[in-house]
């Protein structure tokens, strides 16, 4: 029998995704474990599956489309011997969002290759329509288009069934008239001019996190400058032993943070209402940007980790990153996260807690200072960090106490291997 194929639940937070875009077409050939489509969450792009051999049937969703709920029908897979008429008898979601206020119990074509089924489940947002009941009649897409260009859609005439506005009725609107009528709106109230700029998924997760972080989360900071001479000794030693690895300053960052947390467990803590959970292993999150973001890959047990694997973890799962192909367990969880900017050439910074975790490390760039010891001026390569706190979960003289433990890690290297 037909095979369908429904929005995946990818992380067990996804509540809706978008299909990015269809790898395949209908008609074509499909094995198990081709690669159909790419489904953008919250957090990263990932690939979608076959999981049987058969013919592309159906798609029923086009590229970009957006707050697909999970368990919503996407696609139908035609087994061997199967034609198109078995769709016709399939039995749908009742999850599938209505096209327009039509009750016809027929699907309703919109844009080439995709379809909206009827369904008893109202829209997240309603549907306009014009019609005998005074209502705007005009697809999901051409709404969400002029929504994000600033139209009116009363003002856009519909050549889709019924008169209904669909994706080409907008373009064309966008092309005789919207283009004079924003010049003028500009010129008028003096306003630069601007580009509107699609928000995706991971950036408004970002944008509702951090907000949420930043107002129900009392930070506090606190700043300490490390000594690196004696860490980037270390670490030029190791890197000449071998060149199947080079360590980097910050996987010796990573490390220290690791074993600070078994060394001051009141820190390796999250706030969790009316408890705490204290944590016995360090998994560290490690902030890396991506286009259109930010993801928080997690190096699990780094405590017990040396600097080879620790580095080995870093470089693979960044690559994964920036390609989008993160998996769930990868990027979900964490006790404590880092955030180094100092690559970038950052001397100090205050991060935002990565809630539910209840502490954040900001680490600057390693530089030369002039420093005094022993009465003495002489050069040493220093870097601030600073540990933005949640003082729900940790009080001053724990953070105090954490941050110090860092600094003798980085300042004397041989002390993690104690």
């Amino acid at each position: 029998m037909a095979i369908s194929l429904t929005m995946p639940a990818l992380s067990p937070t996804m509540e809706t995704g978008t299909l990015a875009k269809w790898l395949v077409n209908e008609g074509d050939v499909v094995e198990s474990g081709t690669v159909l489509a790419e489904i953008e969450t919250d957090k990263a792009t990932m690939e979608l599956e076959s999981i049987d051999d058969g013919v592309v049937g159906k798609l029923f969703v086009a590229d970009g489309a957006e707050e697909i709920p999970v368990g919503q029908l996407i696609a139908v897979i035609l087994e061997d011997g199967e034609d198109a008429s078995v769709i016709e008898n399939l039995e749908l979601p009742t999850v599938i969002k209505l096209a327009s206020s039509s009750t016809s119990s027929e699907p309703v074509v919109d844009e080439p290759g995709t379809i909206s089924v009827p369904s008893a489940v109202p829209l997240t947002e309603p549907v306009p329509a014009i019609n005998s009941s005074n209502r705007i009649l005009a697809s999901p897409l051409a709404k969400r288009i002029a929504q994000q260009n600033g139209y009116d859609i009363s003002n856009i005439s519909g050549s889709g069934p019924r008169g209904r506005i669909i994706k080409r009725d907008v373009e064309n609107y966008s092309n005789t008239t919207n283009s004079t009528e924003m010049t003028a709106t500009t010129d008028m109230e003096g306003k630069a001019p601007f580009d509107v700029i699609k928000l995706s998924n991971m950036r408004k997760t970002i944008a509702k996190r951090l907000t949420e972080s930043k107002q129900n989360v009392p930070h506090f900071y606190l700043s300490v400058d490390i000594e690196l001479d004696n860490l980037l000794g270390a670490r030029k030693e190791l890197n000449s032993m071998s060149d199947e690895y080079k360590i980097s300053v910050n996987d010796f960052v990573i490390k220290s943070c690791a074993a600070a947390l078994i060394k001051v467990p009141d820190a390796n803590v999250q706030y969790c209402g009316d408890v705490m959970h204290q944590y016995k292993r360090a998994d560290i999150s490690v902030a890396v940007a991506i286009e259109g973001g930010l993801i928080t890959p997690v190096i699990r047990g780094a405590d017990k980790k040396g600097l080879r694997q620790i580095s080995e973890e870093v470089k693979n799962l960044a690559i994964k990153a920036h390609q989008g192909k993160l998996a769930p367990e990868e990027y979900e969880g964490g006790t404590f996260s880092i955030s180094n900017m100092g690559m970038m050439g950052i001397k100090q910074f205050d991060a935002v807690i990565n809630s539910p975790q209840a502490a954040i490390l900001a680490v600057g760039a390693g530089e030369q200072r002039p420093i005094v010891k022993n009465g003495e001026l002489s050069i040493a390569t220093v870097m601030t960090v600073t540990l933005s706190c949640d003082h729900r979960a940790i009080d001053g003289a724990v953070g105090a106490a954490y941050l110090a433990a860092v600094k003798t890690f980085l300042e004397q290297p041989s002390a993690m291997l104690l």
